[in-house]
């Protein structure tokens, strides 16, 4: 299987993920971004590959998605949560907070205070939902908790980190996913580049 994208890309990250829980071979062709590479050809959404991934091969590795449509219907429904309210606002704080100082830019402060001040009731409502279960789909790791991975790992090193913190469930929760081995590997491949 060929992954094409860069190991630095959050999106990618969750397709590595994802065929690391799954335990899948694959060979990540580099993609540059700076040039828009990945804009050259029809790539298809983070979410359809990891759905398909998930389903195509259920039988092996890690199951990432419930059999039962209950389970399974809620645990989607956090994965749109993660689409839609998590990740506009947690992309653009990375964005702000780790990426633009790679390229020797500065942060906006005042883009920093507004989506800090929006990520906040977000976590709210995680902190409700997982004093109920250990993650957020239910009792066992699914999509809707690695597609985060990327994400809360850069803003882990950030002063964004205390609003992650300052909620035992979401901190515990952290502390789970980010020490799966599957992410691990993950962090490893970053380390190397």
């Amino acid at each position: 299987m060929k992954v094409h994208g860069a190991v630095f890309s959050t999106a990618s990250q969750r397709v590595i993920a994802c065929l690391y829980e799954k335990k899948l071979d694959f060979e990540l062709v580099p993609v540059d971004m700076s040039t828009g590479g990945h804009k050259k050809e029809p790539f298809i959404s983070l979410t359809a590959i990891t759905s398909y991934v998930a389903h195509a091969y259920a039988h092996k590795g890690n199951q990432l998605m419930y059999s039962d449509a209950k389970k399974t219907a809620i645990s989607s429904m956090w994965i749109q949560v993660e689409a839609n309210q998590f990740d506009p606002v947690a992309s653009s704080l990375c964005w702000e907070l780790v990426f633009k100082s790679k390229f020797g830019m500065t942060a906006a402060a005042a883009v920093v205070d507004e989506k800090t001040a929006k990520l906040g009731p977000v976590l709210d409502i995680y902190e409700a939902r997982l004093a109920q279960s250990k993650y957020l789909g239910g009792h066992d790791f699914t999509l809707a908790d690695l597609h985060h991975l990327p994400c809360i790992q850069l803003l882990m090193g950030t002063q964004v980190k205390k609003l992650f913190d300052s909620r035992p469930h979401v901190s515990a929760w952290c502390a789970d996913i980010l020490a799966r081995p599957a992410w691990l590997k993950v962090v490893a491949m970053q380390a190397k580049n």
